[in-house]
């Protein structure tokens, strides 16, 4: 069984389509699948979903394109969801600088909000980060006493370097998607990360990858993606299925 560590089920492009894409994704070997939240509705929508989908898990937050919309009200709306039984994280959070649809200084206020909010309910944090390492880095090193629960860095995009210090500093695990299908030098940066905390994920519908570029992504080309990572890492595909699948159920604290 293939674990999709991180998918958006909800998204507008996909959300008509959901009976199809989790039958899909089940025939293509896919058995639990992660849905992660943006903000205060995704987050609604993802419980929702994982309510009426046995398959599906919820992680809840604000997403940085989002920070904005953070607030006291949201919050305590993020903490009542969190009592819900299939609610295993709390992401995806972060900082985001390619696109800065949220000022800096609000993103990075946020970030440290919500690691706080992910340890006081004793929840793992999934991150996004994008062209804002140093930054996050900063408020990583403010907070290491926080991260007792688990941190994974989702489709994660930094060096080899980095992820040994996310190894050192987090004991953080990593999830990579159709990313490994296109980019260069993914090979580098696996070598760098222990196989006990490698993911599989999707980031559905983004993130496509090869030979479906300019498709919709979907949980079902998760096998696509540990062939390459098989590739990359020299293991087996069902090596990468297996390592992988027990990293998320270890990670989520999900139990099948």
């Amino acid at each position: 069984m293939f674990i999709d560590s991180h998918a958006h089920l909800d998204d507008e492009a996909i959300a008509s389509r959901e009976d199809e894409i989790v039958s899909a994704a089940k025939e293509a070997g896919v058995g639990v699948i992660i849905n992660a939240s943006s903000d205060l509705p995704s987050s609604l929508a993802s419980v929702a979903l994982a309510e009426r989908r046995k398959e599906v898990y919820a992680v809840i937050g604000v997403h940085p394109h989002e920070a904005k919309t953070y607030s006291d009200e949201v919050e305590r709306e993020l903490v009542r969801l969190s009592k819900k039984e299939k609610v295993v994280g709390i992401g995806e959070i972060g900082l985001d600088y390619h696109y800065d649809l949220s000022p800096r200084d609000v993103q990075k206020a946020v970030l440290e909000r919500e690691i706080v909010l992910a340890d006081e309910l004793g929840l793992p944090v999934v991150f996004h980060v994008r062209e804002a390492y140093e930054d996050f880095n900063e408020i990583i090193e403010r907070n290491l006493s926080r991260f007792s629960h688990g941190a994974l860095l989702h489709c994660y995009s930094g060096s080899a370097e980095l992820a040994k210090y996310y190894s050192d500093k987090l004991d953080a695990y990593f999830s990579f998607g159709g990313v490994l299908t296109f980019a260069k030098h993914k090979d580098v940066v696996l070598r760098a990360i222990p196989k006990n905390r490698i993911l599989l994920e999707t980031d559905c519908p983004y993130m496509t990858p090869v030979p479906h570029r300019g498709e919709k992504n979907e949980p079902k080309y998760i096998p696509l993606i540990a062939e390459k990572m098989a590739e990359l890492t020299g293991l087996s595909v069902v090596e990468i299925e297996k390592v992988t699948t027990e990293n998320a159920l270890a990670f989520y604290k999900v139990r099948v």
